[in-house]
């Protein structure tokens, strides 16, 4: 008999307890549930005196972090939910040809969802949170509910059906319900990380702090990579009720393991200094540096008698027989017509394919600043002010270049705003002929609601954006801003590099996290026993496309959600061929024997079908037989 497919999201607690099973199987106990059913648990004391060098004999002060409500923030991360990601053609950009994605809904649900396919397969990821100003909006999850009412719950709302609510200094839970926010999304970002990958994260003075104690704890204080400070202002504030105006903003920089990052290379900054080449040199440009060490250092005694004839007595760079043959290499020179002190030589050929080492500190003249991005929308959308403190493109791209990210990497934004990364990611692909593919996520942010509580430059803000938004006819959600963005900025691009740009990616997927494809007796049939069977022919919602249930099965079958999709027809049945027969799918009623034998005979990975697909008993019986003849090895699975 098949198996159904399992709807919910990867449960991670089950996936801890695994983990924990292969590293201390005595830890690991039996207990029945509140369903009555036998299931596996932690023996906690047990797990406490495995992980201590003495006696473990009740609690013990220790160093730790933590707030009110850590705790269910934890579960909040672990929790599997019912929801699945739906497919819309409409409002996507080269559908079937795109390999990015553009993701509508809360984010923590999003990253839930990504667990099963796209684990441990994102090379970068730069997020770009609310910062916790005081006038900022958040997340607002509720901790209060039990597991199994946040499993059932699609969604936390106010009273005015909002998800997102101001986060003021008066709540005096002001910094709690921050990282209540963020701890979970970020357990769950760690995840879906390559053992190469990286996570770049911008925040401000008012919870770096905090934010570098939680990372230390998901990431490993050993994974932290740096701390960039990044100058967002190219002009000199002049504040005057501030002692130190702010003109720079943090990004904390985390490896998923750093020993193997470095073990697999580093990427680079573009190379800055002043290279030219007055003597003509065949090599090509260069720049030079001092040969005689430092103050502070020490090297080796000889002599050097310059071309005018000076003799010079001093500690050198590098030995005699090392300097004679940079000398007969024309690699140094004597400045001031022969009378100055050696100097060596060094190609611009040499340090591009060295490349450049970042530094902590990131002027604005290189990495771009605020008022830069704020004139980049301006140009694409021909009106100011659509946008609060957009990030600049160079300032992404330069995070994917020392993230090292290339050809066929993903990249991944679940705060992705006014969609900077996507744009980024479009201009890196021109520019090193390659493939990188990006995934943003958004929550959608009622405008028109937002616009109610803000006051001041925020509030002008978003009457620009929504008066925007009334011009090209959209919805007042801040996710049009960045899809229209992303159309924008690709076809410029395009429009900028015909030659050279016709093979680039400019499109994306729109997939919108909504409720489960399946009906409610599918998770608790226990409540509708006594209804009418007519609710068991078909489980799936009325609504639901056979896409919606295709890309469902996407994300519980290891099937990228970027995957190429063929529409096939066999014996009159359409049949979906994803990933070149990585997964084939039929959601037609009335599939026999036929049908199922030509799958079989395509050997997919996977296969799935309605449970009510089949045309008559005898399908069902010869099913398993079938595969069994010709694909013994497919997964089978059924809705």
């Amino acid at each position: 008999m098949m198996e159904h497919l399992n709807m919910q999201s990867m449960d991670k607690v089950a996936a801890n307890v695994a983990k924990i099973r292969e590293l201390f199987p005595n830890c690991v106990t039996e207990r029945i549930n509140s369903e009555g059913k036998l299931e596996h648990a932690i023996d906690f004391d047990m797990l406490k005196q495995e992980l201590s060098d003495h006696v473990v004999d009740g609690l013990q002060e220790r160093y730790q972090f933590t707030w009110p409500d850590k705790r269910k923030a934890i579960l909040a991360a672990n929790a599997p939910i019912n929801k699945t990601l739906r497919p819309c053609r409409e409002e996507s950009v080269d559908f079937d040809n795109t390999e990015n994605l553009y993701i509508e809904g809360d984010n923590l649900e999003v990253l839930k969802l990504l667990q099963e396919t796209y684990l441990g397969k994102v090379k970068m990821i730069y997020i770009d949170p609310p910062y916790n100003t005081g006038n900022d909006f958040v997340y607002e999850d509720d901790f209060k509910q039990s597991a199994d009412e946040y499993i059932d719950n699609s969604g936390q709302l106010d009273e005015e059906g909002n998800r997102l609510v101001a986060n003021t200094e008066s709540n005096g839970r002001f910094h709690t319900d921050w990282l209540n926010m963020i701890y979970p999304r970020l357990k769950l970002a760690k995840d879906l990380l390559s053992d190469d990958g990286v996570i770049f994260i911008s925040i401000d003075d008012n919870e770096v702090e905090n934010l570098k104690i939680i990372c230390n704890e998901i990431f490993g204080k050993s994974n932290f990579e740096g701390h960039i400070h990044w100058r967002r202002r190219h002009n000199q504030p002049n504040d005057k009720t501030k002692m130190i105006g702010l003109v720079a903003e943090h990004i904390l920089v985390y490896a998923k393991n750093s020993q193997y990052l470095k073990s697999v290379g580093v990427g680079k900054i573009d190379l800055t200094g002043n290279f030219s080449n007055p003597d003509n040199d065949p090599r090509g440009e260069w720049a030079s540096k001092p040969w005689k060490v430092g103050s502070d250092q020490s090297g080796t005694r000889y002599e050097i008698k310059t071309p005018s004839g000076k003799i010079l007595n001093e500690e050198w760079m590098g030995e005699e027989k090392t300097y004679l043959e940079l000398l007969d290499d024309n690699r140094i020179i004597f400045p001031r017509n022969g009378d100055g002190m050696p100097r060596k030589k060094y190609f611009k050929y040499e340090r591009e394919a060295e490349g450049q080492c970042a530094t902590n500190w990131w002027d604005c003249n290189q990495f771009g600043h605020n008022q830069g991005a704020n004139d980049c929308l301006t140009d694409l959308f021909g009106q100011k002010n659509i946008f609060s403190n957009p990030k600049p493109v160079e300032l992404l791209r330069a995070l994917m270049q020392i993230g090292n990210v290339k050809n066929d990497d993903i990249v991944f934004d679940f705060f992705s705003g006014s969609a900077t990364l996507a744009h980024a990611a479009i201009i890196f692909n021109k520019e090193r002929d390659c493939k990188v593919k990006f995934i943003l996520t958004q929550i959608e942010e009622n405008l028109d609601f937002a616009m109610s509580k803000a006051s001041g430059k925020a509030k002008d803000k978003m009457k620009s954006a929504i008066a925007f938004l009334d011009s090209i006819n959209k919805p007042h959600n801040i996710c049009e801003i960045g899809k229209e963005r992303i159309r924008r900025a690709g076809k410029k691009i395009k429009e900028e590099n015909p030659l050279t740009t016709q093979d680039l990616d400019i499109g994306f997927r729109v997939l919108k996290c909504d409720s489960s494809n399946m009906e409610d007796v599918y998770f608790t049939p226990k409540e509708y026993m006594d209804k009418q069977q007519s609710l068991f022919i078909d489980n799936i919602k009325k609504d639901r496309s056979d896409e919606d249930l295709l890309f469902d099965a996407m994300l519980k079958l290891d099937t990228p959600l970027s995957s190429k999709i063929e529409k096939i027809s066999i014996a009159g049945k359409t049949v979906y061929n994803v990933a070149q027969g990585h997964l084939m799918a039929c959601f037609d009623k009335n599939v026999t024997d036929e049908v199922i034998t030509a799958i079989a005979k395509e050997m997919p990975s996977y296969f799935v079908m309605r449970d009510s697909s089949q045309a008559d008993d005898s399908v069902a019986i010869n099913f398993e037989q079938i595969f069994n003849t010709y694909s013994p090895q497919t997964v089978r699975r059924v809705l």
